[in-house]
């Protein structure tokens, strides 16, 4: 296995976390029931935000956007730098280590907040994250004296 085939590996889970969170939307536990009240309340709040009328359902649909959003962009920023990782893995080496830094802060978010699916999505995303940043390290013949 390759840095190449890592991050690509990388990209498509996160393109399935992208679908599979997408496809959760509105993010309810569950329809009905006990949630019933609580997002009518998110929905019939009210507030000025700099001049902007908005409610916490807003908040809430807009921040699970944006979240499907970045996933989406990470997906294709990896399958980009496994391009460039055929040539060059040390090149991709920095890049790779920002991801990796941003999957270790979400799967501790996972962990604290969420549940099984994206854990594992976390979990297999960091690892291949971490493992090709290690093939991606630069590698240094010792010199001859």
């Amino acid at each position: 296995m390759n840095v190449r085939v890592l991050l690509r590996i990388a990209a498509v889970l996160s393109l399935l976390y992208f679908l599979g969170h997408s496809a959760g939307m509105p993010w309810t536990p569950s329809p009905g029931g006990e949630s019933t009240p609580v997002v009518g309340a998110m929905k019939s709040v009210h507030f000025d935000v700099s001049g902007s009328v908005r409610t916490y359902w807003d908040f809430y649909q807009g921040f699970g956007l944006m979240v499907s959003v970045f996933l989406l962009l990470e997906s294709v920023l990896l399958w980009l730098l496994a391009g460039i990782a055929r040539q060059e893995p040390a090149r991709v080496m920095p890049f790779v280590v920002a991801f990796l830094i941003a999957n270790i802060a979400q799967l501790a978010l996972v962990i604290r907040f969420f549940f099984l699916p994206p854990l594992v999505l976390s979990v297999a995303n960091t690892l291949c994250l971490g493992i090709a940043a290690w093939m991606a390290r630069p590698r240094y013949a010792p010199t001859r004296s």
